[in-house]
């Protein structure tokens, strides 16, 4: 790529000097654009679809039966799609849904505002349907008609539904329920959340060595690198802060100088730019998404407090209610042993 500089406008003794004598002070500098990166809904699509195939071949030669994965498969959608359906409609950016094999699927997405309340919406929007969605199946097994689907038992089919998404709603960092905690009843930037996700992590360790199930401490370890992450772009933030650049603002309104400059601490401070040249000149990485991606998350985040306490109580009661419903439904909780899962 190519920049472009010329004479300090206005300046009317360099006016009759050729351009390329004319002398040039940092005001004059145009520093190039910052890099955007090109639409690819297309591509991203393609991502989920991927990870939706690896999915089901991995699931299929772990799960005793092809019709169970399917349902599992077909559970998790659902709840996915809950997530995707209210990001959606908050107008989130890059939306995609991506499978994860064996460990389930996440919506991701982003956003510059994001309040408590559309927060919470989100994070329910999950779950709550497919719980709803099982408690009907489970109340119409009651009646005696012989539903089924693939050949799997209406009450089963009830059950999973419930149980999944109620898994998903314990109060376990970064499970739905952890995250509805951390994000609406504790501040995400204060030593109690911390503590929080600490103890989750330390759970999670502690379910994954009791279950004999070691994939799972996968969620723990990626918890602890992100810690460790978010300590490094603290400092690193701290250091921008230093220079005078201001990151109260959205990527689109970063100016392309400001853009240049992080650019050049990114490479001097975090280890995955050590091998980027820093600027000038001033030309784009094969890592340039990834230095952008990182620079827009050091721009900061505006987490809207718009949960009243009559607004909390009223969504720690669908949480409640949520996660008794079994109980409420009186349901039979030795299936656990009738899955064969």
């Amino acid at each position: 790529m190519t920049y472009s500089e010329g004479p300090i406008a206005g300046n009317s003794n360099d006016e009759n000097m050729p351009l390329e004598n004319q002398p040039v002070t940092e005001s004059a500098f145009v520093y190039p654009p910052k890099y955007v990166k090109k639409e690819q809904t297309a591509n991203i699509w393609l991502r989920s679809l991927a990870s939706l195939a690896a999915y089901l071949i991995l699931g299929y030669y772990i799960f005793p039966s092809y019709k169970i994965l399917l349902l599992i498969t077909a559970i998790v959608m659902i709840h996915e799609l809950g997530h995707f359906i209210a990001m959606k409609f908050y107008r989130y950016n890059e939306l995609g849904i991506f499978f994860i094999p064996l460990l389930g699927a996440y919506v991701s997405g982003s956003k510059r505002e994001v309040s408590q309340m559309q927060s919470a919406v989100i994070l329910l929007a999950g779950p709550l349907p497919g719980i709803v969605i099982g408690t009907i199946m489970y109340l119409l097994a009651q009646t005696g008609q012989g539903y089924n689907f693939l050949d799997i038992g209406l009450e089963r089919t009830g059950l999973l539904f419930i149980i999944l998404n109620l898994i998903n709603l314990f109060p376990v960092y970064p499970l739905d329920g952890g995250q509805l905690l951390n994000r609406v009843f504790l501040e995400e930037e204060s030593i109690w959340s911390k503590v929080f996700v600490f103890l989750s992590i330390g759970f999670l360790c502690w379910f994954a060595w009791k279950s004999n199930f070691p994939v799972l401490f996968v969620f723990p370890a990626l918890m602890l690198l992100r810690l460790f992450g978010e300590t490094k772009i603290s400092s690193i933030e701290k250091r921008i802060e230093d220079e005078g650049i201001h990151l109260d603002l959205d990527y689109e309104h970063l100016p392309d100088e400001d853009y240049w400059k992080i650019r050049n601490i990114l490479i001097q401070e975090h280890p995955s730019f050590k091998d980027v040249a820093p600027a000038p000149p001033f030309e784009y990485s094969h890592k340039e998404e990834k230095i952008m991606t990182t620079i827009q998350s050091l721009l900061h985040r505006h987490l809207i407090q718009d949960v009243s306490v009559a607004g909390k109580l009223l969504i720690f009661l669908i949480w409640a209610a949520a996660i008794a419903s079994p109980w409420l439904l009186n349901m039979d909780m030795s299936f656990f042993r009738r899955f064969g899962l």
